[in-house]
């Protein structure tokens, strides 16, 4: 089965890029941000309906 390509070309494009240090996570992580949209949809919803 022939290659794509030749492999002396392998990673060439991608080592010559730039790293670029990640942006830190803005979001909540899931459990957490799931909980509070059950407290904004079910439990505030039900005590402002009483």
């Amino acid at each position: 089965m022939p290659s794509h390509g030749s492999l002396t070309k392998a990673g060439k494009v991608r080592n010559a890029t730039p790293k670029i240090p990640p942006k830190p996570k803005k979001n909540l992580i899931p459990r957490r941000r799931n909980f509070r949209n059950y407290k904004r949809r079910i439990l505030y919803a039900q005590s402002a309906n009483q």
